[in-house]
Parts: structure tokens; C-alpha cells; sequence
């Protein structure tokens, strides 16, 4: 029971996050993509200041590092998926991002030597499906290869970044939230991602390569209460404490509805088109989330 406790949790996370999507793109409107960053965590680090001064007093060097690291890439997923959007399309950054759930059982055999069971692997097989078809907004699959195949730039680049970091973040927490207290690591991984955000801010405005946008507004609020709130503190705390009770391959497929929960929000709130293919996508998602959890267990009955 507490497995599947665990899987609910961050399966409410992965809802909480899909609405992001609308949100931030609504956001981006008025504020440039590093300055909503280093805002967004630098919030959630005040926050989480009260309950770090608590914990401070009984760190370890190592778990010091070992929270640098894991906040460096929390950072780097966070910043090239957003930089990412300022110049590829919502369907093909949804289909991209998704993609870290082919990388994550790469990732846990390279860190862990840990071979994903063949449930996983047709698992991922049926989410990657769904994830090109969730991300199609057109009516054949013709419009599909189309839309995807539609010139691979800068943004697409830096969106495939951020799966390759996230995949990385995903078997890298796995490994040591089962060694370190789970509030000191949401505090170190959130204020480094802070840190880096406001560096970051300062080297790309001074060298010329992003300029700085703040247009404050009612839509700009909302967004970073959100997203610093729900998104971030509370977001990061019950994934860091919860995850390490499933695999991070089965954690992926479930992150993986990500895309389909910001595709209903997207319809909702920002009018983006749900064709036939997206609500077929999605029930694939499903379905490879039930082949994970089902197959290697029937597998086993019945040998």
C-alpha cells in the first residue's frame, strides 16, 4: 500500500505541474524566461528558510555536495525547458520534454546498474506513442510527422536538453533520498536553483543575450504564487520524499502525464485545439502506466 501511496502522490504532483503549462506560457508574456526563474525560486527559498535553519545544524559535507549536484540539475531542467519555449512550439516542447522517459532507464542503468524490467521498457514503448500523439494538433498522420518534423531549432535543442537533465535529476534523486533527510535536499535543490537563476539573469543581461522583461500584472502574480507555492515547495518536497519509493523508470511514465494534464489545461485556459489523436495519446499514457505496473507481475504468476 504504501507503493501505490507513493505512485497517487506523484501522480497529484504531475497534475499539479501540467498546469503550469498555461500558466507559465500566459507568464512569459511579461517577463523574460531567466528573471521568472530566479523569482519563482527565490520565493521558494524564503519559504523554506524557517524549517533549513532547523535542519542546518546536523549537515553533512556530503550531503552538502550531494544536494549542490542534484540542485544543479533541477536548475538546468528548469531553465533550458523554459529558455526552450521562447522559440520552439508548445506541441513540439510538450513531445520533447516527454522524452526523458526514454532516457530515464537509461540513466538508472548507467548510475545504478539497475536493468529496467521489460514491463518498463513496453511501458515506455506505449507512453512515447502517446506522447506524439497527445502533442498532434492536426487530423492525419501526415500533420503529425509534419508538425514534428517541422525543422529542428535552437528551442528543440534546448527542450531535449532539459529531458536529458531531467532524466538525470530523476535516478540521481532516487539515489540519495534514500540517504538524506528529504527537507534538507528540497531546500538545497530549490535555493541553488535560485542562486543560479539570479547569476544567470545578470551574465545573460550584461552580455546581451537575453534582455530583461518585467511587466508587472495580475497574470504575472498568479503565476508565481503558483508556481512558487504549489509547484515548486510543495511540489518538490512530497516528490523528494516520495519517490524513493518507486522506481525512477515507473516515476518517469508517471511524470509522463504531464503532457496530457497541460493539454487539458492548455484547452481550457489558452484555447489550444485537442484533436482525436490527443485523447488517443492520452488513453496510451495510461495504458503504458498499466503495463508497467501489471506486466512483469503477470509474467511472474504464471511462470
Amino acid at each position: 500500500m504504501k507503493k501505490y501511496s507513493a505512485e497517487s502522490v506523484l501522480l497529484i504532483i504531475t497534475l499539479i505541474w501540467g498546469a503550469t503549462f498555461a500558466i507559465i506560457k500566459l507568464a512569459l508574456a511579461n517577463v523574460s524566461p531567466m528573471v521568472f526563474i530566479s523569482i519563482r525560486f527565490s520565493f521558494a527559498t524564503l519559504l523554506l528558510l524557517p524549517l533549513f535553519l532547523k535542519k542546518s545544524k546536523n549537515i553533512s559535507r556530503k550531503a552538502l555536495l550531494s544536494g549542490l549536484l542534484l540542485g544543479i540539475m533541477y536548475f538546468l531542467g528548469f531553465s533550458t525547458q523554459t529558455i526552450g519555449l521562447e522559440f520552439t512550439t508548445a506541441t513540439k516542447s510538450g513531445f520533447i520534454t516527454g522524452t526523458f522517459v526514454l532516457f530515464t532507464p537509461i540513466f538508472q542503468y548507467l548510475f545504478e546498474k539497475k536493468k529496467p524490467g521489460k514491463g518498463n521498457l513496453i511501458g515506455v514503448f506505449f507512453v512515447l506513442t502517446g506522447l506524439i500523439l497527445l502533442s498532434s494538433k492536426g487530423n492525419s498522420i501526415l500533420d503529425i510527422f509534419h508538425e514534428l518534423g517541422n525543422g529542428f531549432n535552437i528551442g528543440d535543442f534546448f527542450t531535449l536538453l532539459c529531458a536529458v537533465f531531467y532524466s538525470m535529476y530523476l535516478v540521481y534523486l532516487d539515489i540519495i533520498s534514500k540517504m538524506y533527510d528529504y527537507l534538507l535536499l528540497v531546500f538545497l535543490q530549490i535555493s541553488i536553483t535560485a542562486a543560479l537563476g539570479i547569476i544567470s539573469v545578470i551574465i545573460l543581461s550584461v552580455s546581451g543575450l537575453e534582455n530583461i522583461k518585467f511587466i508587472f500584472g495580475g497574470n504575472l502574480i498568479f503565476a508565481f504564487l503558483y508556481t512558487s507555492i504549489l509547484a515548486t515547495v510543495l511540489s518538490t518536497t512530497f516528490q523528494t520524499k516520495y519517490q524513493k519509493i518507486v522506481t525512477p523508470t515507473k516515476a518517469g511514465i508517471i511524470f509522463s502525464f504531464e503532457p496530457v494534464f497541460s493539454a487539458i489545461f492548455a484547452y481550457y485556459f489558452i484555447h489550444e485545439k485537442f484533436t482525436h489523436f490527443s485523447f488517443i495519446g492520452g488513453i496510451l499514457i495510461f495504458a503504458g502506466l498499466l503495463v508497467t505496473e501489471l506486466f512483469d507481475k503477470f509474467i511472474k504468476n504464471n511462470e
